[in-house]
C-alpha cells in the first residue's frame, strides 16, 4: 500500500483541525501553514473532505473549517477514503473484484488479507488517537516491531 500526498495532507489537515477546539473554524492557510501544506493543494483536499462530511466549512470573517464530527468519530480510514477512495486497491480493482488462475489463485486471498490489515489499522485510530498521541494497541504493538522501521 501507498499512502498518497494527498491522504497523508489530509490527515494532517484533520489532525490539526482536532487539535483545536471543537466550535472554532480555522482558514485553510491556518491549517496550511500548521502542517506545512502548499495552501493551493490544501484547499482542494478540504473540498473533497467537505463533500464526504468530514469537515464542514463556514463562512463569513471568522470562516473556515472544522470536523463535522467529534475526533473521536474520526477514523483515518474514512479521511483517506474521502480523498483517496478504497484503502487497497490492485490495477485499480477492489480486491473481491478480481479473479486469478492456476498458480496465481491464493493471490487473491493475499491481497483479501493485506485489504483486512490495512482496514484493522485505520479503522481502529480516531483523530483524537492521533492527537492525544494514544493509539489503540495493536498500532503500538506494530510499531514496536523492530522489522517494522527496517526498509528491506
Amino acid at each position: 500500500m501507498r499512502v498518497s500526498a494527498k491522504a497523508d495532507y489530509a490527515v494532517r489537515a484533520c489532525a490539526e483541525l482536532a487539535s483545536r477546539p471543537a466550535d472554532d473554524s480555522v482558514s485553510s492557510e491556518v491549517l496550511a501553514e500548521g502542517q506545512g501544506i502548499p495552501t493551493s493543494f490544501l484547499e482542494r483536499i478540504l473540498g473533497d473532505l467537505r463533500r464526504a462530511g468530514v469537515v464542514t466549512s463556514v463562512r463569513g470573517r471568522a470562516g473556515g473549517y472544522r470536523l463535522a464530527r467529534g475526533a473521536d468519530e474520526i477514523t483515518l480510514a474514512e479521511v483517506i477514503r474521502a480523498v483517496d477512495g478504497p484503502l487497497v486497491t490492485v490495477r485499480d480493482v477492489r480486491p473481491p473484484g478480481l479473479t486469478y488462475e492456476g498458480s496465481a489463485t491464493a493471490l487473491l486471498d493475499v491481497w483479501v488479507a493485506l485489504r483486512a490489515s490495512v482496514r484493522d489499522v485505520l479503522e481502529g485510530v480516531t483523530l483524537a488517537d492521533v492527537v492525544q498521541r494514544e493509539l489503540p494497541e495493536l498500532v503500538v504493538r506494530q510499531a514496536a516491531r523492530e522489522d517494522a522501521w527496517l526498509n528491506p
